[in-house]
This record gives C-alpha cells, sequence and structure tokens, in this order.
C-alpha cells in the first residue's frame, strides 16, 4: 500500500500569522508537498473590514 495523500488547512486573521502556521507546519513535518493553496476573502460589517488569510498544503 503506498503513501495517502493528506491535506492541512490553516486558516488567520493576518497573513504574519498564516505564514507563521505554515512555515512551523513545514519545519516541523519531513513530508512531501504537493501543492500549496492561498486565499484571502474580505467581508465588512458595518464599517470595520475583516480579513481572512487561509491556507491548504497538499502533501504525501
Amino acid at each position: 500500500m503506498g503513501d495517502v495523500m493528506k491535506v492541512k488547512v490553516f486558516d488567520e486573521n493576518h497573513e504574519k500569522d498564516l505564514e507563521a502556521a505554515v512555515n512551523s507546519f513545514l519545519d516541523e513535518n519531513n513530508c512531501d508537498i504537493i501543492d500549496i493553496k492561498y486565499q484571502v476573502a474580505i467581508s465588512v460589517c458595518g464599517e470595520e473590514q475583516i480579513y481572512c488569510f487561509s491556507a491548504m498544503i497538499i502533501y504525501y
């Protein structure tokens, strides 16, 4: 039986927090990265803008 493909999803309010979380995962895990998907979502609540920075790592 071969390796099983896995995913890890990150969701942070600040881009630097996302960067730290992804880098920490990559440092702590010896895995073969297939792809990393990145997305930013913005919503407005009243006069406040809310950002959501997310990434999905697909790996073996």
